[in-house]
């Protein structure tokens, strides 16, 4: 069968580096309210005046956000939403079937999954996996 991922998780393993990551996560939402504040759009790798303020092109918390997710990516799990602290880990359910461990910043651990045309709105309870 052929997957999305190369990589995956039980849940017992996505649930150990989770506690790497969540430090991680802070600092990235951290960096997006200061980017905010500075009036730097992440998606459009622009100010939202236009004109850098007399910064450089990228702020240099831009970088730092970027080399975050990369490195949280590194690991093998997504970034899905930098606001929200959304990240996911691909994993295989017992029937073969490629879904999410689904975790969201402020929850103590991963109690969530989805398939992976359904997104975080299709979140369902871990004991159902």
């Amino acid at each position: 069968m052929k997957y999305l991922h190369e990589k995956h998780f039980t849940i017992e393993d996505a649930k150990n580096l989770l506690e790497q990551i969540k430090p991680l996560v802070a600092r990235m939402i951290e960096l997006k309210r200061i980017l905010d504040v500075k009036g730097y759009d992440i998606y459009q790798h622009r100010y939202f005046t236009g004109s850098p303020n007399g910064e450089k092109t990228h702020p240099p918390e831009l970088e730092e956000l970027v080399a975050l997710v990369e490195r949280v990516e590194s690991m093998g799990a997504l970034v899905k939403g930098i606001e929200q602290g959304l990240i996911d880990f691909p994993h295989i359910r017992r029937n073969g079937q490629e879904v999410y461990l689904c975790w969201k910043y402020g929850e103590e651990t991963i109690r969530y999954w989805h398939t992976v045309s359904e997104g975080f709105m299709g979140r369902k309870p871990i004991e159902e996996i």
